[in-house]
């Protein structure tokens, strides 16, 4: 059963940093390589390390970094039981927040080429995201042990960022006709 003191976001940090360990710059990175997934302030990604080492899911060493030390996460049994527990629960739907649907619900305030030019930079946005699969997709075959994961992950994400692409296409034949 999941415990009260860890979220989903707590779930996702404790997953990433998972057996090797990461520290935050890390955790940083990857976030920024996986915005489609999950999009959480920098800042989270420094705290919630932290706070998950203060109730004993991880354990930390200092590591030398570029220009200072750097903080280095693992999982303790505690943490990896966690991930284990949680792993037992059904998943949920994902909670998916839609900005571009929340404009169209607007749509009824503004005329119609407000609408589209206020989504017209979603285009530019896709083309970033299918950049960023390309490269994610690339990244996952370099890591054998995740490999088969990562690409299932991938796959999903190419279908929503394609869903949006055919969302906005239907969107600008309705409302540019």
């Amino acid at each position: 059963m999941s415990r009260a003191d860890l979220t989903l976001f707590s779930h996702l940090v404790l997953v990433l940093v998972g057996p090797g360990g990461a520290g935050p710059h890390d955790l940083v990175r990857m976030a920024r390589q996986g915005r489609i997934y999950a999009d959480f302030a920098e800042s989270q990604w420094y705290a919630e390390p932290k706070r998950l080492e203060k109730l004993g899911y991880f354990s930390s060493r200092r590591e030398p970094g570029r220009t200072r030390e750097r903080t280095h996460y693992t999982l303790t049994e505690r943490g990896a039981q966690a991930v284990r527990d949680w792993m037992r629960e059904p998943a949920r739907f994902s909670r998916v927040q839609m900005e571009p649907a929340w404009r169209l619900l607007a749509a009824d305030l503004v005329d119609d080429e407000t609408v589209l030019r206020s989504l017209e930079a979603l285009r530019e946005q896709i083309a970033e995201l299918f950049a960023q699969l390309d490269a994610a997709e690339a990244i996952a075959r370099s890591i054998p042990h995740k490999e088969r994961y990562l690409l299932l992950n991938h796959a999903l994400a190419r279908r929503i960022v394609e869903a949006h692409a055919e969302w906005l296409d239907e969107v600008e034949r309705q409302l540019g006709a």
